[in-house]
């Protein structure tokens, strides 16, 4: 992207310098974003349900609640993302995770601050559900630029491996989310955790906002970026945003989504369902799930990165389909598992789990990056990836907890999952493979088929 060379040593060194700096900004931003979006996960599971909700009924029944309001958040998603990446596309895409980074970090923090259903009725739940809507709303614009700022960097022959660096930050999060959640349920009594504990983790992101939007302020657009803003610019056909992706690339759009459903809820039913279904099914202390999840997440971050590699090495579908196929399976042997209660086959469950999430997540970024064009990519990738979420990850919970309150059993859940796993094999087995194609060649194509004028490079 950066020119042609005729030795490889003067091109590559600087510009892995420059790409470990450009996937730093993108990861610490992302840790912010998806600790606090995954805070909220952990803190519906083991407390909104009884603080918002006391009148819920059954103990499920609250949970059901807490989770409702915690799909708004997943609604919004997609708005967030029409939103953003309109702008990410028109003005950049560091300007654009400064936004999302600071409205994020300001909705939870003052999520910290709400009182309960005991204290002001039922405007606890109602100001809970407008601050979880301005979080989704805010995340959904950062995944697209997040992980674009990386994959627009990259080299064609790498960017599988280094475009997953962003989706190792998301275990990050959820890890700093879930260590924080642990240490206040260690250090307080449970009546203190739960009447005020979880809130100073809510509080603690006010810190990790500020350290990750001055760092995002050092961020750079990709040069292709700036090749296509000016195409945009000077050739009025070059639209961009949500309308000219959907009129003109459909069937990326609907790839991505097909990508993504099982992924989406396969991650769900593990992170957030299964402390509802050791909680509540076996009383399985809270502790000890936090322990087993931060151990899972732990592994999870080592595991991405090199799943990402092989995308690179063997090529993005059969890694995909691997993760796919096993996801599918995972279901049937993890909750027998569960059931023995054992410290060690939960953990291992979880790990397994997050393990075949890591085969479909890893390569995702460079799939959708390079299913669009670079004028529209933002709003390419933000829409299939955001859109998903609302049919796929907000419900997951949610089918979930009321199969389990229906049958009274595990197995109508691990049903859910495989076939959501189908759907994806489905979208796998009929997508291109892309691994080691030019961003550029992208872009060049895209002008041909609309009769567009390239612009100087």
């Amino acid at each position: 992207m950066s020119g042609k060379k005729t030795t490889t040593v003067p091109e590559t060194e600087p510009r892995t310098s420059g790409l470990k700096r450009i996937v730093a900004a993108s990861m610490v931003g992302t840790v912010v974003e998806w600790y606090e979006f995954f805070l909220y996960a952990t803190a519906a599971s083991l407390v909104f349900g009884t603080f918002f909700f006391p009148d819920a009924g059954t103990e499920l029944d609250g949970i059901i609640a807490a989770f409702l309001t915690y799909a708004v958040g997943f609604v919004a998603r997609p708005l967030g993302g029409i939103v953003f990446g309109q702008i990410g596309d028109r003005l950049g895409r560091k300007h654009t995770l400064q936004i999302t980074i600071i409205l994020v970090g300001v909705a939870t923090f003052l999520m910290g601050c709400l009182p309960g259903f005991d204290t002001i009725g039922y405007w606890a739940p109602a100001l809970l559900v407008a601050l979880r809507f301005i979080q989704g709303f805010a995340v959904g614009g950062e995944w697209g630029g997040a992980v674009l700022l990386v994959a627009e960097h990259s080299p064609d022959r790498s960017r599988g491996f280094w475009s997953s660096w962003p989706q190792a930050a998301v275990p990050v999060g959820n890890l700093l989310a879930t260590l924080v959640l642990l240490g206040m349920s260690w250090i307080l009594p449970s009546d203190q955790f739960l009447g005020w504990g979880w809130r100073v983790a809510f509080w603690l992101s006010a810190i990790v906002v500020i350290i990750g939007y001055y760092i995002r302020t050092h961020v750079s657009e990709a040069p292709i970026f700036l090749e296509a803003r000016a195409q945009v610019e000077a050739d009025k056909a070059a639209g961009y945003g949500v309308l000219e992706v959907v009129k003109k690339y459909p069937r990326g759009v609907f790839g991505a989504m097909g990508l993504r459903f099982a992924e989406n809820i396969l991650y769900y039913i593990i992170v957030s369902f299964t402390i509802v279904y050791l909680k509540t099914v076996h009383q399985y202390d809270t502790s000890q799930l936090l322990l087993a999840l931060l151990i899972a997440h732990v592994i999870h971050f080592l595991v991405i990165p090199q799943v990402g590699r092989l995308s690179d090495a063997f090529g993005r579908r059969p890694v995909y389909l691997a993760g796919a196929v096993l996801g599918a399976a995972w279901a049937f042997f993890a909750f027998p598992m569960f059931d023995t209660l054992n410290p060690l086959l939960i953990i291992a469950a979880v790990t397994i789990g997050l393990c075949f999430h890591a085969l479909m997540y890893a390569g995702q970024p460079a799939i959708m990056a390079e299913m669009f064009p670079t004028r529209m990519r933002y709003s390419g990738v933000s829409l299939g990836y955001q859109v998903t979420s609302i049919v796929a990850g907000s419900l997951a919970p949610i089918i979930a907890t009321a199969l389990l309150q229906q049958y009274r059993s595990w197995m109508p859940v691990a049903v859910y999952v495989a076939v959501a796993c189908a759907v994806t094999a489905f979208a796998v087995i009929t997508m291109k493979e892309t691994r080691g194609i030019s961003l550029l060649d992208v872009d060049e194509a895209d002008a041909r088929t609309h009769g567009l004028a390239r612009a100087a490079r």
